[in-house]
């Protein structure tokens, strides 16, 4: 299934973005979804995933500034970013895990990404 990301841009630090990711079909009713991102110069970074049980985990780095959720077809994930900071700057992108379970790796669908800038 395809993963669409949208909702990045720059922002100053102390702002606030959403991104979302529209996927075809209610495939987070099967599989677990996961948001990441990757810096320039660094290797790509787990952020947080839902299962379809509707359980959610972070990252401690996203703890108590992002909120992952999803729709209620299970269709569309959103990241709900708030106070953030130049070094949140980064790709920003969407997966598919193989199977329903919440974790950091298995993730053999991706979305193309979306840029967010932070600057100070």
């Amino acid at each position: 299934g395809q993963l669409v990301e949208s909702g990045g841009g720059s922002v100053q630090s102390g702002g606030s973005l959403r991104l979302s990711c529209a996927a075809s079909g209610n495939i987070g009713s099967v599989f677990s979804m996961g948001w990441f991102r990757q810096a320039p110069g660094k290797e790509r970074e787990w952020i947080s995933c839902i299962a379809p049980d509707g359980r959610i985990k972070y990252a401690d780095s996203a703890k108590g500034r992002f909120t992952l959720s999803q729709d209620s077809a299970k269709s569309t994930l959103y990241l709900q970013m708030a106070t953030l900071k130049p070094e949140d700057t980064a790709i920003y992108s969407c997966a598919r895990n193989r199977g329903p379970y919440c974790s950091h790796w298995q993730y053999p669908t991706w979305g193309q990404g979306t840029q967010v800038t932070v600057s100070s």
